[in-house]
């Protein structure tokens, strides 16, 4: 959840002075993104995009429920790329940052597997397990409280800050899928109910627009594509609970008269960005309060306000941005759309398609964003979240596809221009598109081999689980997986 902070409590007085500072911090990105722009220095450079990925995990006992050890087990491993999460069964990876070219998938996927098999062994070591799901289906309501919240002044917190927005009201999960499901929590940790595969992507500034609204486009077909959360607390829902389960998870709009009302905090956001993604450091300082009060010594040209208030401000692709050490700052995209797993050939999969078309997106002559408008975009990325490789949504030419069709007969080949276009080794594009290809040709991603495999084996959760990790563990891509 980002930055680590030093304080949990603040006075009135702590909230003004970090919103002067918010205010002087955003003027300083403000002018040297207008100088960059009136210079227009990077229209005519070559295009290096970056990428980078976090990636959540769940730590399990023997019986297949949630595990807190995650202290002991980031210490015993002692990996400056393992860190805590908001529960203390949950643990993040976290990858280089490498440039999107040659071998750069196959790189990465040597990078998580090394990093993922020492996890592994450290688990087994210890006596407990460790998976990448998005939401674990053997997770009871009771495993969400503030018990298990890491040992971190950040989840305090946020925590209290947000149940303070709230006014000390619980925050009640109401999900109407095939099955329907209602809780009410006294704090924030339902959040720890959903573990993610974030992609990173820094972006050029002079066609940083077109990348980020062309994300937002592409996150229905994306979560379709990926889905890998039909269970939660027993309960058969969407074929991404994971997104519902999320922002009702910190339900938490924006200032007095407005806490309740229609601009969350955990969103798709409010609109398509227009000229620049300051944007939506705007849209945060005008729209949402200061969750974090925290006060930094560091030189406001680090944004280091800026930053964690950003960080408090959930959107489903978020901008975000750091000093670089030349002077100058870097824009990236975040793309959080997606979960963790079913394995890690499957999430690479993913990122390289998602890389790929986004790259086809942005570059093409017809804008996507001018054909397909945002309360559309946002359509479709609930209904693709909600019914999953079946479900239909509208696309560019206006007409309604389903998204299995979507993603084999028009995607797939914008992925594969696209990667060539960024210079991918051919080995590279044809081994994981070929995943993607197979997977939607058979129709069975995470998601719908959960549900399958349930129903035709009538087991209960724990033995969805156990099945679900043993073919993890074969490393073999979900589409590849027996029923």
């Amino acid at each position: 959840m980002g930055q680590d902070i030093n304080n949990s409590h603040y006075k009135k007085n702590d909230f003004l002075n970090y919103q002067n500072n918010l205010k002087d911090e955003y003027s300083i990105l403000e002018s040297w993104l207008e100088q960059q722009q009136s210079k227009n220095l990077d229209a005519h450079s070559p295009e290096h995009l970056k990428a980078g990925f976090e990636l959540e995990a769940v730590l399990i006992d023997d019986q297949f429920s949630p595990y807190g050890v995650n202290e002991q087990f980031i210490n015993s491993i002692n990996q400056p790329c393992i860190t805590s999460e908001l529960a203390n069964f949950n643990a993040e990876i976290n990858t280089s940052v490498r440039k999107i070219t040659h071998t750069v998938f196959s790189d990465f996927e040597k990078e998580l597997n090394s990093i993922w098999n020492l996890c592994k062994k450290q688990a087994e070591k210890d006596g407990h397990d460790i998976t990448i799901i998005g939401t674990l289906p053997s997770m009871k309501n009771t495993d969400l409280s503030l018990l298990n919240m890491s040992k971190n002044l950040r989840y305090q917190a946020i925590n209290e800050q947000i149940l303070r927005t709230r006014k000390g009201q619980a925050i009640e999960l109401n999900i109407e899928g095939i099955d329907s499901l209602k809780s009410v929590h006294s704090d924030v940790m339902l959040e720890a109910a959903t573990t993610s595969f974030q992609l990173h992507l820094q972006l050029p500034l002079h066609n940083s627009v077109r990348y980020f609204n062309s994300a937002i486009v592409l996150s229905a077909p994306m979560v379709a594509l990926g889905a890998n959360s039909p269970f939660l607390f027993g309960k058969n829902l969407w074929c991404e609970t994971r997104i519902p389960a999320f922002e009702q998870a910190v339900q938490v709009g924006g200032y007095e008269g407005a806490a309740f009302g229609p601009i969350k905090r955990a969103s798709f956001g409010q609109g398509y960005v227009q000229h620049s993604l300051l944007e939506c450091f705007k849209e945060n300082i005008d729209h949402f309060p200061v969750l974090l009060a925290e006060k930094f010594d560091d030189h406001p040209k680090y944004l280091k306000h800026l930053a964690l208030h950003n960080g408090t401000v959930w959107r489903w692709n978020r901008p975000l941005v750091s000093l670089k050490e030349d002077g100058s700052y870097s824009l990236r995209l975040e793309h959080r759309v997606l979960p963790a797993g079913p394995t890690i050939v499957d999430n690479i999969a993913n990122a390289a398609f998602f890389y790929g078309v986004l790259e086809t997106l942005a570059k093409q002559y017809k804008i996507a964003e001018q054909h397909i408008p945002f309360v559309r975009a946002k359509e479709n990325f609930y209904q693709a979240a909600k019914a999953g490789l079946k479900g239909k949504i509208v696309w560019l030419d206006g007409n309604t596809i389903s998204l299995q069709k979507l993603l084999l007969n028009e995607l797939l080949p914008m992925a594969r221009d696209g990667l060539s276009h960024l210079n991918i080794s051919r080995t590279d594009i044809d081994f994981y598109l070929n995943i993607i290809r197979e997977r939607l040709e058979k129709g069975q991603n995470g998601s719908s081999w959960q549900r399958l495999y349930q129903q035709q084996h009538d087991c209960n959760m724990q033995q969805l689980l156990a099945t679900y990790i043993e073919n993890q563990n074969s490393g073999q891509a979900v589409h590849l997986w027996k029923i």
